[in-house]
């Protein structure tokens, strides 16, 4: 039997050590891992990576935890425009929503679109009618609201006015969640959901609906799932340069990994990180900010979690 292997995250960037309570911290991780728990149980009863992907973002899409459906970052306009995909390692299949104002969990719809098959990415006003036809749940606005975004809405809009976006912590811009998995049949999906960046301007769309760049899968190579920086992650394709450097130069994960996120985003100063699953069930999770929400389970069902440099082993799961 093939390994089995699980990754998420919940956002690079995260909030200084400081900033939250301790009783804050252990909430984040103990949702990290109700993601994992929830993702490797369909992984070790023998189901497929696509639906252990899509049900380890669900549970952090309804965590207020993360930037992500509930709890989303805010627009400029303070509206949440949610965007989200995922992504078949075994035929390439693929769907996206972006700019979604209802819909509960985009993830989901992102799921619904690649099964359509008519469409890879549906937008705005579009992908919210989509959801309601297609049976999802859909919420008002105020859903998805939190105190927490509220308050990096005005330390963003503060920032602005005070000419000091540049200095802005990683936590007060970016944030997403992800997800990548390898199944018993060896097939690879990697799924990523988001509310993009504090502040961010109307209609903005960054890379976690675009496939190739926050999220991508190919079985027999890798499937990642990113955070950072979108409009960098557009620009060197991220998703698909990892795994090309590993299909064509022969690299590693880990090695193809650092390179992207050590090297090529770091000279733009782009806060950014990823994780990881190649074929052979290896894992990784880099980042080049203070700190990631990160969690795995190795194919023996050990399981990770962490939001700086400290990582946390948990109680293993059962396979």
């Amino acid at each position: 039997m093939t390994n089995i292997a699980l990754a998420i995250h919940g956002g690079c960037g995260v909030m200084a050590k400081l900033d939250l309570s301790e009783a804050e911290w252990a909430g984040a991780r103990a949702d990290l891992a109700s993601a994992l728990k929830a993702g490797w149980a369909i992984l070790s009863s023998g189901g497929s990576s696509l639906d252990a992907v899509e049900a380890a973002v669900v549970v952090m899409e309804d965590s207020p935890h993360f930037n992500a459906g509930y709890g989303a970052a805010l627009n400029e306009h303070g509206i949440h425009e949610l965007d989200a995909s995922i992504m078949d390692g075994s035929s390439l299949a693929a769907g996206a929503v972006c700019a979604s104002r209802a819909i509960r969990n985009p993830i989901k719809a992102a799921r619904a679109v690649m099964e359509k098959g008519d469409a890879v990415l549906l937008n705005g006003p579009a992908a919210d009618r989509f959801a309601e036809v297609a049976g999802l749940a859909t919420e008002p606005q105020t859903y998805f609201t939190t105190e927490r975004r509220l308050i990096a809405l005005a330390a963003m809009k503060a920032h602005v006015a005070r000419g000091t976006s540049a200095s802005a912590k990683e936590a007060e811009k970016h944030g997403t969640v992800g997800a990548v998995a390898l199944d018993a049949t060896g097939h690879l999906a990697a799924a990523t959901s988001t509310g993009g960046y504090n502040n961010k301007p109307d209609g903005r769309i960054g890379d976690s609906p675009i496939i190739g760049a926050g999220t991508y899968a190919r079985d027999g190579v890798c499937a990642v799932s990113g955070t950072g920086k979108g409009e960098v992650f557009i620009r060197h394709v991220v998703g698909h340069e990892i795994a090309s450097r590993m299909a064509y130069l022969g690299e590693d994960l880990k090695t193809a990994s650092d390179k992207v996120i050590h090297e090529d985003l770091k000279r733009h100063n782009a806060g950014a990180g990823l994780v990881a699953v190649g074929a052979d069930g290896s894992i990784v999770a880099p980042y080049n900010t203070d700190g990631m929400f990160r969690g795995w389970v190795t194919s023996n069902g050990d399981v990770f979690v962490g939001t700086h440099d400290k990582v946390f082993q948990l109680p293993g799961l059962a396979r």
